[in-house]
């Protein structure tokens, strides 16, 4: 396959942090793959953990791309409350995964450490984005929540170093996700093949504010950038 045209993403097994880093640079050096695809946790534990400070390094040492959608993960997706009418665990389950996953990378250091990982986050970001002056104020209203890690900057600030596809459902919902977080950070998503959003570039193209350089960094330029292909 023409380089350019190459783009593939790789699933390593995050069980085995060391192997995962294996994994992942053989699947760009050698079969010229530009990411790969995670989870929000791994058999329970946080990614945020320094066990898994490997594969986090080998990914901002090889500079790729990792998009990160939920997977199967207890306490959210799968948390008892969640069973019943309405697909809950899907529904609200995997939003909240996201957001749980994005948390820790925040609170514990991760993105302090690694600060030049390049992650997406599907579904817009889980729930984060629409409460992030949340988190801000946290450590304001109960210092006594933080753990020891002496954060660089506000949490709110790290989402603005972290990437987030379109899959929101209202053009106030996009408006706000890139007030939030820069519409420099914003790629085209459409979850295929769930149809979730089924007009994913009407959406960006309808949503007001949005200049004709931001709508077509959102629909392509941005995600060419993050995968390295020359347009």
């Amino acid at each position: 396959n023409h380089p350019d045209r190459f783009v593939g993403m790789a699933s390593p097994a995050l069980q085995y942090p060391e192997l995962a880093a294996d994994q992942l640079e053989q699947a760009v050096k050698k079969l010229g793959l530009r990411g790969a695809a995670i989870g929000g946790s791994v058999e329970g534990q946080e990614l945020s953990d320094r066990k898994f400070d490997p594969f986090w390094a080998k990914a901002q040492e090889l500079g790729v791309l990792l998009f990160m959608h939920p997977q199967p993960a207890p306490g959210t997706t799968q948390n008892m409350r969640l069973q019943g009418k309405g697909g809950l665990g899907n529904t609200i389950g995997n939003p909240l995964e996201t957001s749980v996953f994005l948390s820790h990378l925040i609170f514990e250091g991760t993105l302090d450490r690694f600060p030049g990982l390049k992650i997406c986050s599907a579904h817009g970001g889980g729930y984060l984005p629409s409460y992030a002056p949340r988190s801000d104020n946290s450590l304001r209203v109960a210092p006594d929540m933080d753990t020891g890690v002496k954060l660089k900057k506000k949490p709110t600030e790290y989402l603005r170093q972290m990437y987030y596809d379109t899959l929101v459902f209202t053009s106030e919902a996009l408006r706000h996700l890139a007030a939030e977080v820069g519409s420099n950070r914003l790629v085209i998503g459409t979850d295929h093949p769930i149809p979730w959003q089924d007009k994913s570039i009407d959406h960006v193209l309808k949503t007001p504010g949005f200049s004709d350089k931001e709508r077509r960094a959102i629909l392509g330029e941005t995600a060419a950038k993050l995968l390295g292909i020359k347009l």
